[in-house]
């Protein structure tokens, strides 16, 4: 299964089962002991995770990253890597194994989809902590009003998405391919979006994190976010959790109840807010 298909659009989650009370490992003490909490964390994943033009890591999962180590009493490793083939191919590299050219394991990865089949399939790993559902969004540089025209109605003006994605998929695929030749590609999604600003797009579909966060950084009065469903989009939405090695569940434990504590108190949603991005609750948190 490709590994940003996946990412940018499961269509129906269930619960993959928390990290849980199964096994009791001794990885937490180790965290501790150390004193560091290892965490990787994906390469050009903006709003999530990437480096800006000084040279600083920054994102959502940064922040979390470093939030969580807080709430342990370590100090935070966040480590970059790069996408594989696959979500088997990521998990392998990032967490339980590490990667062939030297990327060394991490305690914990970020921005994993909480999915059944996934966790089935990839029994080295538990896939804990879900901290986010994320669906689909569009936005256009056009009246507000012309956002909630259906997509179709878009032919022949340039739309932008993310390459190898479901919003690529959506539209070059969709409405019988008649978008097809009108459809530009992009790196990411935030750079679909962001190509509406720069004059050279005109609609663009990606993650709803990309949308709301490239909508806040560009402050731009003439592109517009579309409020209405997309019609025939694949998915309903899907939850984003985090994963750790098989025997460290303790340490999967402790990270959902910092978690916990971070929703309870208001954190979870200020972090998101600083980039833009409204949070919105798993449905298996």
């Amino acid at each position: 299964m490709d590994r940003r298909a996946l990412i940018a659009g499961l269509a129906a989650v269930v619960g993959a089962g928390a990290c849980g009370s199964l096994a009791r490992a001794e990885p937490l003490a180790t965290v501790r002991q150390l004193g560091i909490l290892r965490v990787a964390v994906y390469k050009d994943n903006r709003p999530w995770s990437w480096t800006d033009e000084q040279g600083v890591l920054r994102g959502i999962d940064v922040d979390l990253a470093k939030a969580l180590a807080t709430a342990l009493s370590v100090k935070p490793d966040i480590n970059e890597f790069m996408a594989g083939d696959d979500m088997a191919a990521d998990l392998r590299n990032a967490v339980w194994r590490g990667g062939l050219l030297g990327f060394k394991r991490c305690d914990v990865m970020m921005h994993v989809p909480f999915d059944k089949q996934l966790q089935q399939e990839n029994d080295n790993v538990a896939i804990c902590a879900p901290y986010y559902r994320e669906s689909f969004a569009a936005a256009c540089g056009n009246e507000a009003s012309n956002c909630e025209l259906p997509p179709p109605e878009y032919k022949g003006r340039r739309l932008a998405a993310a390459v190898d994605t479901i919003p690529d998929m959506y539209l070059a695929g969709g409405f019988g391919g008649a978008l097809r030749t009108s459809l530009i590609h992009r790196n990411t999604g935030y750079d679909a979006v962001a190509a509406i600003g720069a004059g050279t797009a005109d609609f663009a579909v990606a993650t709803r994190a990309e949308v709301q966060a490239a909508l806040h950084d560009m402050a731009n009065p003439q592109v517009h976010l579309r409020h209405g469903p997309l019609p025939a989009m694949m998915s309903p939405g899907w939850d984003v959790g985090m994963a750790v090695r098989e025997n460290s569940r303790t340490l999967g434990d402790a990270i959902e109840q910092a978690l916990a504590a971070m929703v309870a108190d208001g954190r979870m949603a200020a972090i998101f807010g600083t980039y833009g991005v409204e949070w919105k609750p798993a449905i298996n948190g």
